[in-house]
């Protein structure tokens, strides 16, 4: 019924009809038993350093008291453990934030690690689809190390050989659910490694009232809200373009007035200059008496101001061409910050074409040339589609509030950005619970970042203006 076949080779032919495909058997190769002790000996005592290594309070907290048990007795040792458990207690009322640093979220991430990620690592990379089965056998992405903090777990992953950061980035929700969080981030760490995200609580639920105004002048990164860590939020306005794009009620002009709060002292001491352009007349018609004859609310007169400030910028290019190429405010050359509320009403909503044609060609001159010379713009907009905004490239630093679509998240943030977590369509429409809230993504950096913009009320406005009027 078989062809004959040379050498050894027929004796592992495994057939039971005539039907069955031809199977050989691969050879079987005794290991001596004292190879496969060795074996295990050596990756126990490597798991041991290794868990050592990555949680070194844990085998502490159970090392210390054995040995000393074992050496000297129970009485010993327990008169030795007790003055230190004693004084940890009092570490951790009295200067609680070493304490949680060096000893509480150490033994957090190994709660986490031991009851949560590495209890269900098996299942969960199973059914996401991020564990593969090759000729019978199952191959694990390798859980590398977990870290905790007061915000979320960090969870170091190293990947198996060909899979892809885009492998993970689309199974966020599976890894979310599957180890009980809200939400998950995927950021690349190094070749082969990523770092998984997964916050336990989320400091950004409650209202953030308005910024108290700085003390002193400065034109640097400007606090304007918090962080999803809780630290706070620094926009960077010198030397660079914002684009905010969000729905209505979204929380735009909370973002655009808390940076304009941020430059009030700088505005004061002549090293700002805030142009205001506002074709809706509602937000920015706050603060006329503050930015004076740079305000602008007719599409005729906003592309007049565009023209004056585009005549700045290049007057600025042509002193300091062969001089310098970054600008440091001063009386004599301040830092223009060119505020436009909704930039959709004057370069797609613009009836006039030949309009509309000037105040385009006036803002991609200034998001093109403006940086290195020391003019800014900080541009809001509803509608981020391309026809509607045809130079949102130009933009290097984007946020991205609550939008209403999940195309839109890639629109603004840049190809990918949902992919790693910039939920921004599944912001709630609430004010109480989503007003301000949203991902930014810098010109530095590709993995979007969640924040909350601090709220700015009208009569928090109005005590501003009427501050820079008794000023002056």
């Amino acid at each position: 019924m078989f062809r004959k076949m040379p050498g050894d080779e027929p004796h592992r032919i495994v057939s039971t009809t005539p039907d069955t495909a031809v199977v050989f058997k691969p050879a079987v190769v005794q290991t001596p038993a004292i190879i496969t002790l060795v074996i295990f000996a050596a990756r126990f005592v490597m798991g041991l350093f290794r868990f050592a290594w990555r949680h070194p309070v844990v085998p502490a907290v159970v090392a210390v008291p054995v040995t000393l048990h074992v050496l000297y007795g129970w009485r010993v040792a327990l008169l030795l453990v007790t003055p230190v458990l004693v004084g940890l207690v009092a570490w951790g009322f009295v200067d609680r934030p070493t304490f949680a640093h060096w000893v509480g979220w150490r033994l957090l991430a190994f709660a986490r690690w031991f009851w949560i990620y590495r209890r269900h690592w098996q299942p969960v990379m199973t059914v996401s689809g991020l564990a593969r089965h090759i000729r019978g056998r199952e191959y694990l992405p390798r859980l590398v190390k977990v870290t905790s903090d007061a915000w979320a777990d960090r969870i170091t992953v190293k990947m198996l050989d060909g899979q892809a950061v885009k492998d993970w980035a689309d199974r966020t929700d599976n890894l979310s659910h599957g180890f009980g969080a809200r939400t998950c981030r995927v950021s690349i760490v190094s070749a082969g490694r990523l770092v998984l995200t997964f916050p336990r609580r989320d400091p950004l639920e409650t209202l953030i009232p308005a910024l108290p105004i700085p003390d002193t002048p400065g034109v640097g990164p400007i606090e304007i809200g918090k962080q999803e860590d809780g630290t706070p939020w620094l926009l960077r306005l010198l030397g660079t373009h914002v684009l905010v794009a969000g729905a209505t009620g979204a929380g735009k002009g909370s973002i655009i007035w808390s940076a304009i709060r941020g430059l009030l002292p700088a505005v004061r001491a002549g090293l700002v200059e805030v142009w205001a352009l506002d074709p809706k007349l509602m937000e920015l018609s706050f603060g006329r008496d503050l930015f004076g004859a740079r305000y602008a609310a007719d599409p005729g007169d906003c592309a007049d101001l565009l023209d004056e400030v585009v005549s700045v910028m290049q007057k600025r290019a042509a002193r300091f061409a062969g001089l310098q190429r970054s600008h440091t405010p001063t009386l004599d050359d301040p830092f223009v910050l060119v505020v436009v509320d909704e930039v959709a009403f004057l370069t797609a909503y613009q009836h006039d074409r030949q309009l509309r044609q000037r105040i385009s060609a006036a803002l991609a001159t200034l998001t093109t040339q403006g940086r290195a010379v020391g003019v800014g713009v900080l541009a809001a907009l509803q509608d981020p589609r391309k026809e509607v905004m045809n130079i949102r490239n130009l933009f290097p630093d984007k946020i991205a509030l609550r939008l209403d679509e999940s195309e839109q998240v890639d629109m603004v943030l840049g190809d990918g950005a949902r992919d790693r977590g910039a939920l921004a369509d599944q912001i709630s429409p609430l004010p109480a619970l989503g007003a301000g809230v949203g991902y930014v993504r810098l010109e530095t950096t590709p993995d979007p970042v969640r924040v909350r913009a601090a709220y700015v009320s009208d009569a928090d406005i109005r005590a501003m203006v009427a501050d820079c009027e008794e000023a002056r």
